[in-house]
C-alpha cells in the first residue's frame, strides 16, 4: 500500500511540474486541460471538459488534498499539496463562483490545511470553510461531499477548546453555532445521498460515540467494513475504524 501511495505521489508531482511549465490559464485553457485529462485517463479517472475545465480543476484540487493528507512525514510537501489544492479551487471559483463542487473542494482544501494550523489562522480558515460549504450546499443540495464536509466542520467546531473559543469570540465575535447533533444530521444527509461513502461512516461513528450513542457508532463502523473500496484511501480508513472498534468494545 505504501509503495502505491509513493508512486501516486511521484506521479502527482510530475503532473504539477508539467502544469507549472504550461502557460498560465487562458480562457479556454486548452493545453492545461489536455495535460490534466491525460493524467486522469492514465489513472482510470473519468474526466470531462466542461465550462472552461471547471470539472478538471475541481478534480485536481480534490486529488491534491487527498495526497496531502497521506503525507505524514514530510510536512512541507503536505502543505505544498494543500496549497496546490487551494490554487486549483480558487481558479475554478474565478470561472464560476457559484459552482457547488468548486466551493466544496475549496472547503476541503482549507479544512485539511487547518489541521496543521493553530490560533488565529485556524479560526480564520474555519470561517472560510463554513462560507464555502454553505455555498456548495446552496447551489447543489444533492452534493453529498458538501454535506459530509459540513458535518466535519460542525464536529470540529463543537470540540474547540476553551482557548480557541475565547480567541474566536475576541477576534470575530464568535462562529455560527455548531453541535455534535448538528454534525450527525449532516452526516446522515450525506449517507442518504451516497450510502457507499466509507469516510462518512467513519466520521459519523465518532460523532455518535461523542453523542453518547456507542451502539449506533459501532453499528455504523460494522456496516462500513462491509462496503467495497471506492478510493485508495478506503483501506486505511477501514483500518482506523477497526482500531476504534477495538477501543470501544
Amino acid at each position: 500500500m505504501s509503495e502505491q501511495i509513493n508512486i501516486l505521489q511521484q506521479q502527482a508531482i510530475e503532473l504539477l511540474k508539467e502544469l507549472i511549465a504550461t502557460p498560465s490559464f487562458s480562457k479556454e485553457e486548452e493545453e492545461t486541460a489536455a495535460i490534466i485529462c491525460k493524467f486522469f485517463a492514465l489513472k482510470g479517472i473519468p474526466a470531462s471538459r466542461v465550462g472552461n475545465n471547471i470539472y478538471a480543476l475541481n478534480k485536481c484540487s480534490e486529488l491534491c488534498s487527498r495526497i496531502g493528507q497521506r503525507e505524514i512525514k514530510n510536512t512541507k510537501l503536505r502543505d505544498d499539496y494543500y496549497l496546490a489544492a487551494k490554487i486549483y479551487a480558487e481558479t475554478a471559483l474565478k470561472i464560476d463562483p457559484k459552482n457547488s463542487e468548486s466551493n466544496c473542494v475549496m472547503a476541503i482544501a482549507l479544512g485539511r490545511s487547518s489541521m496543521s494550523k493553530s490560533g488565529k489562522e485556524k479560526i480564520l480558515n474555519a470561517r472560510e470553510v463554513k462560507k464555502h460549504v454553505d455555498a456548495a450546499i446552496a447551489n447543489d443540495p444533492q452534493n453529498f461531499k458538501a454535506w459530509h464536509v459540513l458535518g466535519r466542520w460542525q464536529y470540529e467546531i463543537s470540540n474547540l477548546n476553551a482557548l480557541e473559543r475565547s480567541l474566536v469570540k475576541v477576534l470575530y465575535g464568535g462562529l455560527p453555532p455548531a453541535t455534535i447533533k448538528q454534525s450527525i444530521v449532516a452526516f446522515e444527509k450525506a449517507r442518504a445521498l451516497r450510502p457507499e461513502f466509507i469516510l462518512n461512516y467513519f466520521e459519523m461513528a465518532k460523532a455518535y460515540k461523542d453523542n453518547h450513542n456507542k451502539n449506533k457508532a459501532i453499528t455504523y463502523l460494522q456496516l462500513m467494513f462491509t462496503l467495497p473500496y471506492q478510493t485508495e484511501d478506503d483501506p486505511v480508513i477501514k483500518q482506523k475504524g477497526r482500531a476504534l472498534l477495538k477501543d470501544w468494545q
